[in-house]
């Protein structure tokens, strides 16, 4: 089987594609510029010049493949990158994928992705309205909405590590009682991988989470405990960290947006039951201890 990967350089494309290959499958990855994806070609990937704002590319991308799986996804930037580069950019992926026919159709969404949430923040937007592009497609799909993903080479965890080993004080905002489900990326990669062929999950959204629950508070006791770290805790209000936000979301690689806060304080807890997802894929969950530990 060959699947054409998108997003295939971020923090979770190199883990999908990986186990992808593990699973024998052959993978086109979509990059902007081939000659710097040394690590995806040295993995036996074949490279496909593109970008989701040129639909001629995604065409060509798409031809030959019999399934996609669709990563890519902004979490800063104007509303109308969004509306760019994620709504519009995967009404044009999947048209390709149709006319290339594709078999399978498999995307990346996120847990807190509802009707509800939809107008929350440009992200839960396009978020809400790719879901409905796939879903509308006629092409057989598999959509997955992870919680909050954890590695040790990028996304949050090694950066709250640091604020754990290096500042005075534990920042938490707000009361901290929001309850998130962190869940380890190389098992994010696992139900990818088995979903561009699995037959039971044909059609069906699935939320992922890691094996516990916990709040803020607790999450960042255990962070404490496992480094072997003493720090106080301080509780910042959410407006003051929106204050804060609205200075620093400027910066290219900004630590906190408004919206991300907005999605953390009003979207709700970030958690799900992962008994369908469980069910479906064989997938044994990494502990959030042990997540701790491999990103220390």
């Amino acid at each position: 089987m060959k699947v054409l990967v998108t997003g295939g350089t971020g923090f979770v494309g190199p883990k999908v594609v990986h186990a992808l290959r593990a699973r024998g499958h052959d993978v086109r990855a979509l990059v902007r510029r081939p000659e710097r994806e040394k690590t995806l070609a040295a993995w036996g990937c074949e490279l496909a010049q593109g970008d989701m704002t040129e639909p001629a590319s995604l065409d060509r991308a798409a031809q030959g493949c019999d399934a996609v799986v669709h990563l890519v996804a902004i979490i800063q930037g104007p509303p109308t990158a969004y509306r760019q580069i994620m709504e519009q950019g995967t009404r044009d992926l999947v048209s390709a994928a149709g006319r290339a026919g594709v078999g399978r159709f498999v995307l990346m969404s996120a847990l807190g992705t509802s009707e509800q949430n939809r107008d929350l923040t440009p992200y839960f937007h396009a978020k809400w309205e790719m879901e409905q592009t796939v879903a509308s497609s006629g092409l057989e799909h598999v959509v997955f909405r992870p919680s909050f993903v954890f590695g040790s080479d990028g996304g949050v965890l090694p950066i709250f590590l640091r604020q754990v080993r290096l500042a005075p004080f534990t920042p938490v905002i707000g009361s901290g009682e929001e309850r998130f489900q962190p869940v380890w990326v190389e098992d994010v990669a696992a139900f990818f991988a088995q979903a561009v062929d699995s037959p039971a999950a044909a059609n069906r959204t699935f939320k992922i989470g890691g094996p516990e629950v916990v709040s803020w508070n607790a999450f960042y006791a255990r962070v404490k405990k496992v480094l072997g770290v003493r720090r106080g805790t301080m509780h910042v209000p959410v407006g003051l960290a929106r204050v804060g936000a609205a200075v620093v979301e400027r910066l290219p690689r900004a630590p906190v947006t408004r919206d991300q806060l907005t999605m953390l304080t009003e979207a709700g807890d970030n958690v799900c039951d992962n008994g369908p997802a469980l069910a479906t894929f064989d997938v044994d969950l990494v502990g959030l201890d042990e997540q701790i530990r491999r990103a220390a």
